[in-house]
């Protein structure tokens, strides 16, 4: 039990550290195309460790669904960082040229596909510190990490079709964007919130 504890330290150690890399390199690379590859390479890394040892970090270990569900939504997570990837490297060195629409068209898509498989497999989603919703309020009481994930498999297609047809419509796509993002995340968030302050007080 010990030697499983300190193992699952260190490998949670390793991701923090590669996510803090991640971000230095952002900020201090200025060579666009070195900058996508670091980063890329500690994302990728990161979510390639967590996904190798789902169970060594989370308390799941007997559990085969649950562990199933978790695997799938981080191999998801790394195919989307690699597509991520992989666009803004043939972008950067000019193999494809997309114009101003076609981007937007791609980040849209993007996103939207997202939403909607975070709709699907939320409500799913066993109670994790690293994958999912994760808020200070939604990681630290599994109440409050359920109803932040049944609320957001409720709103996530909804969100998802509102934001593809405003997207489409509105000129401003950068605010859609935000405005999108914000509410698909801001609602379950509040709303777990406001559920956990209420059973705190309750205590």
């Amino acid at each position: 039990m010990g030697k499983t504890s300190y193992a699952g330290g260190e490998k949670r150690e390793l991701i923090l550290f590669l996510s803090i890399a991640a971000m230095l390199i952002a900020l201090i690379v200025k060579n666009e195309i070195v900058s996508i590859l670091l980063v890329g390479a500690c994302m990728l890394a990161a979510v390639i460790i967590l996904y190798r040892n789902l169970a060594l970090l989370t308390s799941i270990t007997t559990d085969d669904l649950k562990i199933g569900i978790l695997r799938t939504t981080t191999i998801f997570n790394i195919l989307v960082l690699a597509i991520g990837i992989i666009f803004a490297i043939l972008v950067a060195f000019d193999i494809f040229t997309f114009s101003e629409n076609g981007e937007k068209m791609f980040a849209m898509a993007l996103v939207s596909c997202v939403m909607i498989f975070a709709g699907i497999i939320s409500p799913k989603l066993p109670y994790s510190r690293h994958t999912g919703l994760r808020l200070p309020w939604t990681i630290c009481d599994e109440d409050t990490w359920n109803i932040a994930h049944s609320i957001l498999g409720y709103i996530s297609l909804p969100i998802a079709l509102l934001y593809i047809t405003c997207a489409l419509t509105i000129s401003n796509f950068e605010i859609v964007t935000i405005c999108a993002m914000a509410a698909w995340v801001g609602i379950p968030g509040v709303v777990s919130y406001l559920f956990s302050k209420k059973k705190m007080s309750g205590k």
